[in-house]
């Protein structure tokens, strides 16, 4: 019989993005030999809790989060070393939010909580900072395929806002007239009957809201996305 004495958490790489920039929560710890040290959020689960609770969970407890775009990444684990005190295996997922919608509140086991620039992250403890590499890198190359960055933007949003999320997560300039006519095409945004004013010339843009349930239907029917770059 194989005696076993393995933990198994889950951390959670969560993305938002304001203003042109793309940030990642991070927790401070408030226990421990990596006291005062930023690392993910994230902990061990519950002996009668599935994964995805855990995580939930950890996000509300640590960081006063709820999400509602969340994707398991990966498993780590082969560094049997990674964390100093025992065996863990952590489950990493990762979130989309918008953080104008949450007002930030570390608890439990977390002294504070933060946004940081996804080109500014500090060292994180244990081995998170791969975690949000690879995150990073799922989160780009999903993009091109897969129109998931709603959850980063404003209930209503103008057109020109979804374009330049694109263009910071991608890292580079798409071609603004082929992803319009796609998105358009698709029918997963609606033009709603408001407008705002843009920049300093008061011009008028129309606002847009994300259609949800197009775009679910959407995925059943395994849709094709591509995005052009320019």
């Amino acid at each position: 019989m194989i005696d076993q004495n393995i933990k198994v958490a889950v951390d959670a790489i969560v993305f938002g993005y304001e203003k042109g920039t793309l940030y990642v929560l991070a927790v401070q710890q408030r226990f421990g030999k990596l006291a005062d040290r930023w690392v993910l959020p994230g902990g061990f689960i519950l002996n009668d809790e599935p994964l995805l609770m855990a995580v939930e969970r950890e996000l509300k407890e640590e960081a006063g989060i709820t999400v509602n775009y969340l994707e398991q990444l990966g498993t780590f684990g082969d560094d049997i070393n990674r964390d100093e005190r025992f065996r863990v295996i952590s489950v990493a997922y990762f979130a989309l939010v918008n953080p104008k919608n949450f007002v930030l509140k570390a608890d439990t086991d977390a002294k504070d909580a933060k946004w940081f620039p996804v080109t500014g992250i500090p060292q994180l403890g244990y081995d998170h900072n791969e975690m949000v590499n690879l995150a990073h890198q799922r989160l780009k190359s999903k993009l091109t395929y897969q129109p998931i960055g709603f959850d980063l933007l404003d209930h209503e949003f103008l057109f020109s806002d979804l374009e330049n999320l694109y263009c910071t997560i991608l890292e580079r300039d798409i071609d603004r007239r082929n992803f319009r006519k796609k998105i358009l095409s698709f029918g997963i945004v609606a033009e709603t009957d408001k407008v705002v004013k843009i920049g300093t010339s008061g011009r008028p843009g129309k606002l847009f809201t994300f259609d949800k349930t197009k775009y679910n239907q959407l995925l059943k029917d395994n849709f094709q996305f591509d995005i052009r770059f320019a």
